[in-house]
């Protein structure tokens, strides 16, 4: 028994460095890791789990240096009331739709948040600020998780089937998909100027975390403060640099290189989270909602991208 879980660990720690190689992109380490999950399960599960937070920040950091910042601040200007507009209809649809599936209130307002905005970041900041029970933003993170593995894979087969351009591709993906990750991962796999685009688009969507949890405060009657994430911080600091400090160009390439790299590693991670437990304890009912939202959100979008109105 020894023998096996030594190899169980050995096998674990293999495919995670074959991840640092350019022979595993972004989608096939999401899907190995969870593979090796759910068939032997993870031997380093809370370990992998607090490693892949820390890695995803950086790799996200490191993004922000082949990011124009002036690219980021005409984005947060352009789609200033697209964002409103698009942040407040999601969570008015997630309502309806709690309501609808008979959810649990608090369930259903964390998966209409990440939908909304960031996925695990905004479920993350809201939690608090409703109060919500441990088993409510499990269930939420989970079915959010199972929805960006999916997303992942999924968008750009239907990106290449619509012929979009690397600039709707990226777009679409930040505004249609879950999490940071899924939309890194997605992008990444569709090309540069996608991965560009996508990264600025949703990073500068996320900024709009702490005005909604601070308006959800005041429904809720609470004390929590919700604080942006220092993430974002880091990827408009590593762009600020980038464009304002050219002379180092090529260091700064190299930092993002490594990123995208360590973005790998951290889907296989992201993966190896996955297991049948928090399967069966997200239940039917939260699935049903969230995709239901899901694909309305993303086929909505997806339309107006198509029709040129965004």
């Amino acid at each position: 028994m020894a023998t096996a879980t030594h190899f169980h660990k050995l096998a674990y720690l293999l495919l995670l460095g074959l991840c640092l190689t350019p022979l595993i992109g972004a989608g096939s380490a999401l899907i190995m890791g969870a593979a090796f999950a759910i068939i032997v399960g993870n031997p380093f599960a809370e370990l992998s789990q607090t490693a892949s937070k820390w890695m995803l920040k950086a790799a996200v950091v490191g993004l922000g240096f082949a990011v124009d910042f002036n690219q980021v601040i005409e984005v947060g200007r352009s789609s200033l009331v697209l964002t409103i507009v698009s942040i407040t209809a999601i969570i008015g649809l997630g309502e309806i739709l709690t309501q609808v599936f008979k959810l649990n209130r608090n369930t259903g307002v964390l998966i209409s948040f990440g939908t909304a905005i960031c996925g695990g970041s905004a479920i993350a900041a809201m939690a608090p600020v409703i109060k919500a029970k441990d088993h409510e933003v499990a269930v939420a993170l989970g079915v959010v998780f199972l929805l960006n593995g999916v997303g992942l894979l999924l968008f750009p087969a239907i990106g290449h089937y619509f012929n979009l351009s690397q600039e709707q591709f990226g777009l679409w993906a930040a505004l249609a998909i879950h999490d940071t990750s899924s939309v890194v991962g997605a992008s990444a796999t569709y090309g540069a100027v996608a991965l560009s685009i996508a990264t600025t688009v949703k990073l500068t969507r996320a900024m709009w975390i702490i005005p909604y949890t601070t308006l959800a405060g005041v429904f809720w009657r609470s004390e929590e403060k919700a604080s942006i994430p220092l993430f974002i911080v880091g990827f408009l600091a590593a762009a600020l640099i980038n464009t304002y400090v050219p002379d180092y160009a090529s260091i700064w390439s190299l930092l993002n290189s490594a990123a995208k790299q360590l973005l790998v590693m951290t889907l296989f991670l992201i993966g190896s989270g996955l297991s049948i437990s928090v399967l069966k304890q997200a239940g039917v009912k939260p699935f049903l909602m969230a995709i239901f939202l899901w694909v309305v959100v993303s086929s909505v979008i997806l339309i107006l991208i198509l029709d040129g109105f965004i």
